[in-house]
């Protein structure tokens, strides 16, 4: 879930992101360079049958820090955020998929924004960002 989460981060944003870290040099498509994402696993709650039956549902939580070198980075970046993952398509559905294997994702939404803060130099902005998937029937 979480790594399908962040490729769909990466493809929407067209910017770098570092799952649990900073993303390193060799990372696709924009390297350590900022502006970049981090995302953050930060659990989950199942509702119904468990993962694995044919109607499985859940909710899983995640923090995006988006990282910047200034305030106005951090905002832009944020936004690129809420683009991937709310953003729809003209045809309907959303416009940035998120495919883990064995699960579909249903519904998304930002549960929270702390806005931009500033810690030695580094500008941050975070999200906290709710997925609700489902297992399909086979």
């Amino acid at each position: 879930m979480s790594l399908a989460f962040r490729d769909a981060l990466i493809a929407g944003t067209g910017r770098s992101c570092g799952y649990g870290a900073a993303p390193v040099a060799a990372d696709k498509p924009t390297g350590a360079a900022i502006p970049y994402q981090v995302l953050y696993p930060l659990g989950g709650t199942a509702s119904g049958p468990p993962f694995g039956d044919s109607s499985g549902d859940g909710r899983m939580v995640y923090q995006v820090t988006s990282v910047a070198s200034t305030a106005e980075q951090a905002e832009w970046m944020a936004d690129k955020v809420r683009v991937a993952v709310l953003g729809k398509a003209t045809k309907g559905g959303y416009a940035t998929p998120i495919n883990p294997a064995g699960h579909t994702v249903m519904e998304r939404e930002v549960e929270k924004e702390e806005g931009v803060t500033v810690a030695n130099g580094v500008y941050s902005w975070i999200a906290r960002i709710i997925l609700h998937v489902t297992t399909p029937d086979s």
